[in-house]
């Protein structure tokens, strides 16, 4: 049985409108592939959890303004009691308005953070209790707002979201742990930093990877288990583009640019999230709209070939998860209110519906604890 975790969106964010309740521990049992809630924790619009390389701590985003006064949101730290609940220790502002995605880095010394509505980029330092300080840094990463209409976007395409300001997605290190990369979609820019020992970011050289197609939309992105490919998931055009990744200079280099959406798609779709199986050889993107994951076989050179798409059973997949065995994957259907629970084939890679609906206001992102 693992422990796991589904963060949602609540009515206090500051987007409004979310159904869900805040944090559900949730348990799961592989061999059956069944998904069960045990409880949720209240919270305000606690959008996504990052656990500690320690497993003993957690630190989640709340996609709010007006935290403490000010206009930015917050950051909570939780450490786990001995059933795997998440205990309250403190909350800090998070370096700007929105936050939608943290990190711990891989030393365990501090929270990334990428504040979505400012753009802002903020670093917490984690105390030895497990609980958060003031940021140590925090950065508004430059560059002009891209392009509104994604150039490679499928025919008949409305996708055009977040393409008037800097609008950071995602934050995180890179397996080596000597460089920090940070998605900008408002500014079509992969940012590339070094983290002092002080907890602050310096723009690397070169400073930022280009999105790879005009106004795509950098969203989130992984690595391969071998540490030499960077995959990069565009929101807006419905692209993945894979990139050599070289761990020594912390430069990149595109080698391929693909599709998440099945040969003659027309219409609006936004890709959201990735998960790459812990063997290398498949790879895995969510499409919004389509409502559908795409599957893909990941060869040496880590170049991918498209080898289906499964529906997600639900509406507008904000994020996808393999379980720590890679046997189950977990879709989160935000607007239609319900996770849905898949089992992986992991020789072809294939996803089989398992018939599970687990209902869940507004479901964000599902993680598990020691993944």
């Amino acid at each position: 049985m693992f422990t796991g975790y589904i963060c949602s969106y609540t009515a206090d964010g500051m987007h409004g409108g979310g159904n869900g309740a805040g944090i559900a521990r949730i348990a799961l049992d592989p061999v059956r592939a069944r998904l069960e809630v045990i409880r949720t924790f209240p919270g305000q619009c606690p959008t996504w959890m990052a656990i500690a390389p320690d497993g003993r701590h957690a630190y989640a985003t709340n996609e709010t303004t007006g935290f403490d006064g000010t206009r930015q949101g917050s950051i909570t730290a939780y450490a786990f009691d001995g059933d795997g609940d998440p205990v309250r220790l403190n909350a800090v502002a998070s370096g700007g308005t929105g936050p939608a995605h943290c990190s711990v880095d891989p030393t365990g010394r501090f929270v990334l953070v990428a504040n979505y509505a400012s753009g802002h980029l903020a670093v917490l330092p984690i105390r030895g209790d497990g609980s958060l300080g003031p940021a140590t840094d925090v950065k508004a990463p430059p560059g002009d707002p891209g392009p509104t209409i994604a150039a490679h976007a499928p025919p008949g395409s409305f996708a055009r979201s977040g393409h008037d300001a800097s609008h950071a997605h995602m934050i995180g290190a890179d397996p080596s742990g000597r460089f920090v990369l940070s998605n900008d979609l408002g500014t079509d820019r992969t940012q590339i930093w070094t983290l002092s020992e002080a907890g602050v970011l310096a723009p690397d050289d070169p400073a930022f990877i280009p999105a790879a197609s005009a106004g795509a939309g950098p969203r989130h992105f992984a690595f391969h288990p071998n540490c030499r490919f960077l995959y990069n998931l565009y929101e807006e055009a419905s692209e993945l583009a894979v990139y050599a990744w070289d761990a020594r200079h912390g430069a990149a280099t595109l080698l391929q640019l693909a599709t998440t959406l099945p040969n003659g798609f027309a219409g609006s779709s936004f890709a959201s999230a990735i998960a790459v199986a812990d063997d290398g050889r498949f790879l895995y993107t969510a499409n919004r709209l389509h409502n559908s994951i795409a599957i893909f076989a990941v060869a040496d050179d880590g170049r991918v070939r498209l080898l289906d798409t499964e529906w997600t059973r639900g509406d507008y997949p904000n994020h996808i998860a393999l379980d720590p065995t890679g046997g189950v994957m977990i879709a989160c259907n935000r607007r239609s209110d319900q996770a849905t629970v898949f089992r992986v084939d992991r020789g072809t890679g294939g996803l089989a519906f398992t018939g599970q609906y687990v209902p869940l206001g507004s479901p964000n992102m599902a993680v598990f604890a020691g993944r």
